[in-house]
């Protein structure tokens, strides 16, 4: 018999809240996931807010840590943008369910860690900002482009992967960075 770990409740929580949202996933539901009576689940977890500030956190490690290689990437600013949106694809592809969940579920966290994902968002954001405001600044983007309504347009697309991206469809996850990127640069050279 397999034992139930800690990690396995919150791989099944991240699942469950990115298909089914947290309002609507259950102790009970996820019980059922990793083959537990939800009683049994509070020997891992204090309850589902808990797994929930678990699961965003770990999408936000994920999207820092690719804006920070995304900055770190040698070259011009124009390279700095494919990288940023390299890893943001990346992100949002291989962990499906902690982006999901990241993105469109932590805002039913309490306050306190909402303002903490709140700030991570913004300096995401703003390591965007910067990228743009340098290709504007070293020539590889367009002159005089507003870094802050730009990066919220590359954002929105970007955001927008998880809902329509279909791993087995016909588009892979390479040639998905090389249009958007293209898609990006259109309108920003």
């Amino acid at each position: 018999m397999t034992r139930t770990t800690r990690e396995d409740v919150v791989t099944a929580a991240g699942r469950l809240f990115a298909a089914d949202g947290y309002d609507g996933t259950s102790m009970r539901d996820l019980g059922r996931e990793v083959g537990l009576l939800g009683s049994s689940l509070y020997a891992h977890v204090a309850g589902k807010q808990e797994l929930l500030v678990e699961v965003v956190m770990r999408g936000s490690l994920l999207f820092e840590d690719s804006a920070r290689k995304a900055v770190d990437t040698p070259g011009t600013a124009r390279d700095q943008l494919r990288a940023f949106i390299a890893g943001h694809v990346g992100v949002v592809l291989g962990h499906l369910d902690v982006a999901r969940t990241f993105l469109n579920e932590a805002r039913a966290l309490d306050p306190e860690h909402r303002a903490q994902v709140i700030e991570a968002r913004d300096a995401y954001e703003a390591t965007l900002r910067g990228i743009l405001a340098a290709g504007s600044d070293d020539g590889s983007l367009r002159a005089g482009l507003d870094a802050k309504l730009d990066g919220i347009f590359v954002l929105s697309i970007l955001n927008a992967i998880d809902r329509w991206y279909q791993a087995d469809g016909a588009i892979g996850p390479d040639r998905l960075v090389d249009e958007l990127y293209d898609f990006v640069l259109a309108g920003l050279s």
